[in-house]
């Protein structure tokens, strides 16, 4: 006989049963749903989106209001909770979530270096992840809302890029929601790729210096890696081509709460005296190659620029640019003087193209992507002014991902926004802030503070 806390009802006539489990604390179902590759032709190709419900253990059979929780990237799966980490506990407080793997990322229909091929060449690629941005995301919660919450509104939590994807829901579909709750994602409503790294380099240099300020020793470290991979080719056991600039990008790690610490302890394990001398430690490439590789979520690297691109102007590789209007984040010429090594941020290059065996093969595909002409706005200030859902946006201060006074501007135009600015937490303050933050903005978002 059939446990139904292991098998459930379908919420579909004729669909599968719907496998559920059990983890400390929680049950979780497995959801799958079948949605348009191009919304405009919903008679066209379809991909498929892979969701997990959580549930808490005492609530499984109560009536909840949904909320569904949109990931920072873009490019990841959502989080693989075991139990009731980080926010999820609160959240499963008053409500059922829907963790939604967007489109190409985690358990959903793939999209990478193994299975891109199948649609053709380079050209063919390109128009297939052109479909990957913000708004897709939004009419693909929307298609599959209905189906979820027997067409009742919802909760949603955007972080990182799954705020910005918030801020297109609100621009788009504000009727599919009863509240939205943002962390770390405030997205300039109009700013061209370059005007976000503009103000990115600043901000990133600032990291940088505070985690010399923190330790010291690292300034010295730092400098002679650098040293040593512009003066040897070095290939890491995945075959990833590690340059300077290779390394200098692990600065990417500065944005997190615990980051600073990571690459610390990171560059005091680099060297190990060899008999043909001093070589980067098997042990530090191991963990250098697992930090770089973007095997795991190739969308990032492929679709970040993308997710700026909304008036007819390419990205054009905006970031490796806009860098050169910084020539302090030149490793060799902070090398040929007594400058520390800056290391930079969150920021893809064409470089990396060349260096990631999981990227390598997608170089010509990137290079259409970058030089597309044809994004359409993401974003409606009009509508965003006159929005009615209760929105509250936690904007972290010193965040390097996303720019503190675009976050600022952005919370201005949208009707009814609350903001809690703080400097608390790094990006990551969701995550690393247990159910603090997540409290505080739905008390925000409700006016019960």
């Amino acid at each position: 006989m059939l446990n139904w806390d292991t098998v459930r009802k379908p919420s579909v006539p004729g669909a599968p049963l719907t496998l559920s489990y059990r983890q400390p604390g929680v049950v979780l179902t497995d959801r799958r749903f079948t949605v348009p590759l191009d919304h405009e032709e919903s008679a066209g190709e379809t991909i498929e989106l892979y969701a997990r419900e959580v549930v808490a253990g005492d609530k499984t059979h109560q009536d909840l209001p949904w909320l569904v929780y949109l990931q920072g990237g873009p490019g990841f799966g959502a989080n693989r909770f075991v139990g009731k980490q980080a926010w999820l506990g609160r959240a499963l407080k008053e409500f059922r979530v829907l963790l939604l793997d967007q489109r190409g990322t985690g358990h959903s229909t793939p999209a990478n270096r193994q299975t891109l091929p199948l649609r053709g060449g380079p050209a063919e690629q390109a128009g297939y992840l052109a479909h990957f941005r913000a708004d897709a995301i939004v009419r693909d919660c929307e298609a599959i809302r209905a189906e979820v919450t027997g067409g009742a509104p919802w909760t949603v939590l955007g972080q990182s890029f799954g705020g910005f994807c918030t801020v297109a829901y609100l621009s788009t579909a504000p009727e599919g929601l009863s509240t939205a709750v943002i962390t770390g994602g405030l997205p300039s409503l109009d700013a061209h790729a370059d005007d976000v790294y503009r103000a990115a380099y600043p901000r990133i240099e600032r990291k940088v210096t505070a985690h010399y300020a923190r330790y010291p020793q690292d300034v010295d470290r730092a400098r002679r890696i650098a040293d040593h991979l512009l003066t040897h080719d070095v290939v890491l056991p995945n075959g990833y081509r590690f340059t300077a600039q290779a390394f200098q990008s692990l600065g990417i790690l500065l944005g997190s709460g615990e980051g600073s610490h990571r690459l610390h302890y990171l560059l005091e394990d680099a060297f190990v005296r060899t008999p043909g001398g001093l070589a980067l430690s098997d042990a530090f490439q191991e963990q250098v190659q697992g930090l770089l590789s973007y095997a795991r979520h190739p969308l990032y690297a492929l679709v970040h620029e993308a997710c700026y691109a909304q008036d007819g102007r390419p990205t054009a590789w905006s970031a490796e640019r806009v860098r050169a209007e910084f020539p302090r984040f030149d490793a060799a010429k902070a090398l040929a003087g007594d400058e520390p090594l800056l290391f930079t941020g969150e920021s893809m290059h064409p470089w990396m193209f060349d260096c990631d065996p999981a990227l390598r093969p997608l170089r010509e595909t990137a290079e259409l992507l970058a030089a597309r002409t044809d994004w359409t706005p993401l974003y409606d200030p009009a509508r965003l002014a006159a929005n009615e859902v209760p929105v509250a946006a936690a904007v972290y201060h010193g965040d390097m991902y996303v720019d503190t006074a675009h976050s600022l501007t952005t919370a201005r135009a949208i009707r009814g926004l609350r903001t809690w600015v703080t400097d608390e937490f790094e990006h990551d303050g969701v995550r690393t802030g247990g159910s603090r933050v997540l409290d505080r903005l739905l008390a925000l978002a409700r006016y019960e503070v």
